[in-house]
């Protein structure tokens, strides 16, 4: 008795004692507590993202990937999951789980081990915003202190969100939103019930826990989270069994992109840390590029589908790898698949090992004995693959095993020789590979087709010739191989693409389409060339008395050298320079004629703007706004744009009547900086006339397949050849397309511009010009058209049966019997 009278004294004692403890605690470490209150306006490390202007991301770039979401988003099935795996009674308690804290130091007094722990989420938050990791009672004495005040300050749903948002999760994902895209490549709202149990086991070991790397602890504790779910009430029996009987599918998903333009996401990324610094990578903007979605998907297919031509053409170069023999081990091809894991997929080229011969695999792609070359063909295989016998065995880095179909690809896997030449078509799978060849394969129709990752490069780039506006831009296939940009970084001669501006530079000192330049050979003694210069047409011949429009058409190499050699090279390159070419880098000698003045892709295409928009100097540009986290616009592009409208009018011209749509972009126009006229009216109406006739009558005939009256164009290549060109435009796109190695190495023989290029700019253009309607350019009053004699250039005679009309400014027509030149 008198021992439970003490006892009895000792309880208000001890209550008092704790009460005091807990106030000096408190004194002494309030203090030194942040202010809450900052968690109200969290600022999330969240990583840049990068969209085209019609909103699809495009790039993701930032150390932490991360997608906030508000509370109300959050899946209702995976609140549950993240309750019954960290804390059930979160929206009961007041931020401290009395009862688990009391059981996390019994625990420790007991065992001296830290034991079940009593953190809820509230103090996790804490933690994790606030505290370091050490373990110490002053750290969790603040924790509390600090729960308390984040639950008088926040609501349980406020809490909830920062918790959801915060928590790093593994492969640098941080929070439950990017983790799902990580394990699953997926919203969180798109997650089933056991993908969901699987996230909600993360947050109490994200390495010990993690569903790629530990796939069995992994499940073992989405069951027990399961099972907790099933005794909290949240879920059925029959979900539940479903959900544990369900295996792990979780697996490494980088950014969810909606389609490849990693060369135009780099150069955003690029401007926006010049501009941002560091901050461009945590601070959550969001960076809207002019880059059109659908133009870029067909740039994109235009520059494989050219490459993959030009591969075809020249020849299989074999194996990239020939691996050594496998040994006999229990798990035969752990090596190769090693081998296969670790070489990257290039522009959707897989690698493959070749493990046999025969008629395929078995249907369920598993593997067969190590060292087996000869493989039993069913007779449903041998009908579907064609020549079963030589149907080739491969292994992906999967760890399936499938079949390579001969006639898909190998049969027609003629070897390189040189650019010139191929050896003979194969007669057997043995003569091209061996066991332990590392190919290449690309899934099409439903099976493997043989190819290889392109020696050759490309890059193709378009604009909106009235303000600049970057539409496309592929500056390479596979950028996993080669990051280098050949849109905006490969300086390389453009050959007869530049000969548009010679001619122009001609037409505004008076020559005009119809001038005769003779077409014949001619030595150049210039001190500049080093040498005796003896230049010649593709194809060695010569032809005469040449009109100037037939000249370009057909692009006449003599008669382009001739015609700089009388308007003067200084004069030209002057005139060069008004559409943006570096003039102090080129070479003053008449090779400039020939397009020796080596360029990038974008710049040519810059300049193409010019003749395109009717003769205004323009500068291209990607990024159109940038928003901050928030979505507050903190950045819009004011891009030096044309403005047809603003030039001075004749008053006694008659207005007309435009539509609403018009109206609108003349006045955004017209508000925007505008854009310098740096070629005549009269002469680009000229030049653009002459450059229709490439594609009509020219080296451009190719693409009068898109049956289109208003596009204009010039074909260009370099001696070997070695570059290969094609820009080309109509009033709303312009586009230039270039083809050639980077080391400079011969395309070989016929691989001209015409043939190699542009292919390249019509599947663009076909994709762009869709809804831009096929109007013939206004004819200035400035200009005429006259029936001229074509053997002379002048005026036709009365009843001249081979007259044709030809365009001039007013000033430049010929008379009855003299040219102006």
């Amino acid at each position: 008795m008198k021992l439970l009278k003490f006892v009895l004294r000792l309880i208000p004692l001890g209550a008092c004692g704790a009460v005091m403890v807990a106030a000096g605690v408190y004194l002494h470490l309030s203090p030194s507590l942040p202010s809450v209150d900052v968690l109200k306006d969290v600022r999330l490390q969240t990583p840049m993202r990068v969209y085209t202007r019609e909103g699809d991301l495009i790039g993701q770039f930032g150390e932490k990937k991360r997608n906030p979401l508000p509370y109300d988003q959050i899946p209702p099935q995976f609140i549950q999951s993240l309750l019954a795996a960290e804390d059930d009674g979160f929206f009961d308690h007041v931020g401290i789980d009395f009862m688990g804290l009391a059981r996390a130091v019994s625990e420790l007094v007991l065992t001296g081990e830290k034991g079940s722990g009593g953190s809820t989420l509230t103090m996790q938050v804490a933690r994790n915003y606030f505290l370091t990791l050490e373990r110490t009672f002053t750290r969790k004495f603040k924790e509390i202190l600090l729960s308390l005040e984040i639950e008088r300050v926040l609501s349980k749903e406020e809490i909830f969100e920062l918790y959801f948002n915060q928590m790093f999760l593994g492969h640098r994902a941080y929070g439950f939103e990017a983790a799902a895209q990580v394990y699953y490549g997926k919203n969180i709202g798109e997650l089933d019930l056991a993908q969901l149990a699987m996230l909600a086991g993360l947050p109490k070991a994200p390495s010990r826990f993690n569903p790629i790397s530990n796939p069995q602890r992994s499940q073992e504790r989405r069951d027990w989270i399961l099972g907790r779910m099933q005794r909290l009430g949240y879920i059925s029996d029959a979900d539940y069994r479903l959900a544990v009987a369900t295996p792990v599918t979780a697996s490494f998903h980088g950014a969810k992109l909606a389609f490849d333009a990693p060369y135009a996401a780099e150069m955003a990324r690029s401007e926006m840390v010049n501009k941002y610094g560091l901050a461009a990578y945590s601070d959550g903007y969001h960076v809207y590029t002019t880059i059109s979605s659908s133009i870029q998907r067909e740039a994109n297919i235009a520059v494989d589908d050219a490459l993959s031509r030009y591969d075809q053409d020249h020849g299989y170069r074999g194996p990239e790898q020939s691996l050594p023999p496998l040994e006999d081990e229990a798990d035969p091809y752990a090596r190769w698949r090693q081998q296969l894991e670790q070489t990257r997929v290039i522009a959707d080229r897989l690698p493959a090992i070749v493990v046999g011969f025969g008629a395929g695999n078995d249907g369920v792609g598993q593997p067969r004995e190590a060292g087996t070359e000869q493989n039993e063909a069913s007779p449903e295989a041998a009908e579907n693959a064609g020549s079963a016998e030589n149907n080739i065995t491969i292994l992906l880095a999967d760890g399936s095993v499938d079949t390579l179909a001969w006639d898909n690809g190998p049969a027609k896997a003629r070897p390189y020789r040189t650019e010139n030449s191929r050896g003979p078509t194969p007669k057997s799978a043995a003569e091209l590979f061996k066991v332990g060849d590392l190919v290449r394969v690309r899934r099409q129709e439903d099976a493997w087709h043989l190819t290889q990752v392109p020696d050759a490069q490309a890059a193709l780039v378009a604009l909106h010739p009235d303000d600049g506006a970057l539409l496309s831009l592929v500056g390479g296939l596979g950028f996993a191989k080669s990051k280098f940009n050949r849109a905006t970084q490969a300086v390389r001669q453009p050959g007869s693409s530049f000969k548009p501006f010679i001619y122009a530079a001609a037409l505004e000192q008076g020559w005009t389409a119809a001038s005769i330049i003779n077409d014949a050979p001619v030595v150049f003694e210039d001190a500049a060339l080093e040498d005796t210069w003896r230049p010649e047409n593709d194809g060695g011949k010569f032809y005469g008395p040449t009109r100037l429009r037939w000249a370009l058409t057909k692009s006449r190499n003599l008669v382009s050298i001739r015609l700089l050699d009388q308007v003067g090279i200084t004069t030209a390159i002057d005139y060069a320079g008004r559409f943006g070419f570096k003039t102090d880098e080129m070479a003053r000698d008449l090779s400039l004629a020939l397009g020796t003045h080596a360029v990038t892709p974008l710049e040519l295409a810059t300049a193409y703007a010019s003749l395109a928009n009717g003769g205004y100097r323009v500068y291209p540009y990607l990024v159109d706004r940038v928003e901050n986290f928030d979505r507050e616009e903190v950045f819009k592009a004011t891009p030096v744009t044309v403005c047809r409208e603003c030039e001075e009018k004749d008053p006694l011209e008659p207005e007309v009547e435009l539509s609403m749509e018009e109206i609108l972009r003349q006045a955004e126009a017209s508000e925007l900086p505008r854009a310098e006229r740096v070629m005549d009216e009269c002469v680009n109406f000229i030049i653009n006339s002459m450059m229709q006739d490439v594609i009509t009558r020219g080296t451009g005939r190719r693409a009068r397949v898109l049956e289109r009256s208003d596009i204009a164009g010039k074909t260009g290549t370099t001696n070997g050849p070695t570059d290969a060109w094609f820009s080309g435009y109509n009033a709303d796109v312009v586009a230039t397309a270039w083809l050639g190695f980077d080391s400079n190495a011969e395309l070989g023989k016929n691989e001209f511009g015409g043939k190699a290029a542009l292919p390249m700019w019509i599947r663009l253009m076909r994709e762009a010009l869709k809804g831009s309607p096929d109007v013939a350019r206004p004819v200035p009053e400035c200009i005429v058209n006259v029936r001229i004699d074509p053997t002379t250039g002048l005026l036709a005679s009365p009843g001249q049966p081979d007259a044709i009309f030809e365009y001039f400014r007013e000033e430049n027509v010929p008379t009855d019997s003299f040219s102006q030149r």
